[in-house]
Parts: C-alpha cells; sequence; structure tokens
C-alpha cells in the first residue's frame, strides 16, 4: 500500500511514542495532524518535524483527548484542510501505580477516560468515513499489560486490557470493508512516561533511581527499554499492510510470547 498522501492524526504527539509515530509517517509522505494537550507542545514538534523533513506536512492542534466536544473538533480541523482522517494512530495515554487497595476511584477513571473510553471515542469518529470510502488503518497504542497482569498497576493494566477488548472487537466488525485495527503492545520505552514509572519504583523501594530503572531493563530479554523507533515501526507496519487486522503485536524485547 502507497502511503504519500494519506491524512493521518496522531494523538500525544508531543513526545514519546507519539512523536515517533509521527516522524515516521511524515518520513513516508503521509500528511499528518499533531495532536497533543498544549498548542506550544504540539508546535514544537511540528517544527522540529518540518527541520528533518522540510517537504513534510503537518498541521498541529490542541486537543483534550477525554472531551468529547475536543475529539469532534480537532477530527473537524483535518477534514477541513485535508479531507477524511484516513490513518488514526490513538497514543495518547497514560500510568499511574500504587497497589489496588489504595488506587482511589478518580485514578481508576482517569485510566479509563484516558485510555479507554478516548480510544473508542476517536475509533467511533474515524469509522464512518474511513467504510464509507472502503479503506482505513487505526492503530491503538496498548501496552504488553493488556496481555497480562501485573502488580500495583490494577486500573492502567484493566484499562489497556480493555482496549485491546476493543481493538478486536472493532476489527471484526469492518474487516470486510478495507478497514484495520490493530494494537501495537510494547513493553518498557525509554520515554518520559517510563522515567515517571522509575522514579515512583525508586521512591517505593528505597532503591536508587538507576537501581529502579535496571530493574525494568531485566524485564525485557533483549536487555534494554525498547526505543521509540521500534514501537512506530510497528505502527507503520499496521498502516501498510491490509491483511493484518485485530491483532496486539507485541513490542516488548520478547517479554510476552504470543
Amino acid at each position: 500500500m502507497s502511503t504519500p498522501g494519506r491524512v493521518c492524526l496522531v494523538t500525544g504527539a508531543s513526545r514519546g511514542i507519539g512523536r515517533a509515530v509521527a516522524e515516521r509517517l511524515v518520513a513516508e509522505g503521509c500528511r499528518v495532524a499533531l495532536v497533543a494537550r498544549t498548542q506550544e507542545s504540539v508546535d514544537e514538534v511540528k517544527s522540529a518535524i518540518g527541520k528533518q523533513n522540510p517537504d513534510g506536512e503537518t498541521m498541529a492542534i490542541a486537543a483534550d483527548v477525554t472531551d468529547t466536544d475536543e475529539i469532534e473538533r480537532m477530527f473537524g480541523e483535518v477534514e477541513t484542510r485535508w479531507g477524511p482522517v484516513e490513518v488514526v494512530v490513538s497514543n495518547a495515554g497514560s500510568g499511574a501505580a500504587s497497589p489496588l487497595v489504595e488506587t482511589t476511584d478518580e485514578e481508576w477513571q482517569h485510566m479509563m477516560d484516558l485510555n479507554l473510553t478516548a480510544p473508542f471515542r476517536c475509533v467511533r469518529r474515524a469509522l464512518p468515513t474511513m467504510l464509507e470510502a472502503g479503506w482505513g488503518r487505526i492503530v491503538v497504542i496498548a501496552s504488553v499489560v493488556a496481555k497480562r497482569g501485573e502488580a500495583t498497576v490494577s486500573a492502567y493494566t484493566a484499562s489497556k486490557h480493555g482496549v485491546l477488548g476493543l481493538v478486536r472487537s472493532a476489527a471484526a466488525e469492518v474487516a470486510g470493508h478495507g478497514v484495520t485495527v490493530n494494537a501495537v503492545c510494547p513493553g518498557y520505552v525509554d520515554t518520559p512516561m517510563t522515567d515517571r514509572t522509575v522514579l515512583a519504583i525508586s521512591r517505593r523501594s528505597d532503591r536508587t533511581v538507576d537501581e529502579a530503572r535496571q530493574a525494568l531493563v531485566r524485564r525485557q530479554p533483549v536487555g534494554r527499554l525498547i526505543d521509540t523507533a521500534e514501537v512506530a515501526e510497528a505502527v507503520h507496519f499496521c498502516v501498510v499492510n491490509g491483511a493484518v487486522t485485530g491483532q496486539g503485536i507485541n513490542v516488548d524485547g520478547g517479554a510476552v510470547q504470543s
């Protein structure tokens, strides 16, 4: 499948995995709408990508994906300028760690709102025009904890299990219409989110920051954190391969075999 000119929307594009995905899609000639919570952060990414790839087409949109009206607005902005969104990468997400008995209702709800409900709303908003066109690609960034339980992250784990179920169900529903829906399930990636996890482990366990980071490194058989570019490559694979749908593709250094 030729990607040049395809209209893409990437949420959580200001850093980490989202930024790497946006860079990868722009490099392939896609037009990419960069979405993040603040205009300043997404403008910075747009500028940086423009320096890397002067011929690339991007637009910067500030939006809160936990707000239904904001989701409608960001899709509307892209459609007004470029036409229907053909590729959605739902990457915006966050993690929180605490023992289950200490997890508050507010923490639980935030994980569901951001990691599960927001992708659901993006998928729901994107599908009609994709189905009408007979072509579309949806990729949700999940996690290896979409496939296994992990201590002290019950809310995060439940939200990621849920979003993998969403992906599988949506994929089954639209498989005969030229639209694919997949999840990419990273392990511990070298991102600011992992940096926060390392600090939280250090505080809880009286280990140094370096010791906490090495504990995460050891959980992946390849003996290192995953690079954001490796996750972006898996996303690109889901975009170009129309025979792959309903999958949760692990990018975790061999930690979860499936």
